[in-house]
């Protein structure tokens, strides 16, 4: 049934009518299921991420060590923004960006966000031994990690949906989770018969 289900979804024609902002963690897939979320739909796929270091022409690892956090959050703020007033699309946005009161504050009025709930065994084994996260350039990433998920999660939990992620979900069944909760929002995602 559940198998049916899913197909039936991913058939039918939709209309979206919020941009939909994957938040979370570090590692709980909002790119990888955002752009499955985005060709289930037929929507644009965004980044939020990936349009500051193609504004900056440097990497956010780049952006950190020579500007700082203060300086990068500013900048991601003016990216969300902008993003948020372009077509509805589905956008991914950078671990801490949630955070901002301003953003929250953006999201909401403009789109609608959904926190990818990764717990953290499933976060520590998509980002150990990377060197892309600045974040984890300490001593101990584990325990920087750590300490990050639990400041953090408190406020991904003022998202307006929430989807548990689950090591046995590949990156489309998990993408079928957030079409799922969307479409508990027909302010957000109708279907077209």
């Amino acid at each position: 049934m559940a198998k049916e289900r899913r197909k039936l979804l991913a058939d039918r024609y939709w209309n979206l009518k919020k941009t939909v902002v994957l938040v979370g963690m570090m590692g709980a897939g909002k790119t990888a299921v955002g752009k499955a979320l985005a060709a289930r739909l037929d929507v644009p796929f965004l980044d939020s991420d990936a349009e500051i270091e193609k504004a900056a022409n440097m990497t956010i690892a780049e952006i950190f060590q020579r500007d700082g956090e203060a300086f990068f959050r500013d900048r991601e703020t003016e990216v969300i923004d902008r993003l948020l007033d372009n077509h509805c699309a589905i956008l991914s946005t950078g671990g801490g960006a949630f955070m901002a009161e301003r953003n929250r504050v953006l999201i909401s009025q403009k789109g609608v966000s959904v926190w990818l709930n990764a717990d953290m065994d499933i976060l520590w084994s998509r980002v150990k031994g990377k060197n892309t996260r600045p974040l984890l350039r300490t001593s101990n990433p584990y325990q920087t990690l750590r300490a990050l998920y639990d400041a953090r999660v408190p406020t991904y939990a003022l998202a307006d949906l929430t989807v548990r992620a689950r090591t046995e979900y590949s990156i489309d069944a998990m993408a079928g989770q957030v079409q799922e909760a969307l479409l508990g929002r027909p302010d957000v995602l109708e279907s077209i018969e």
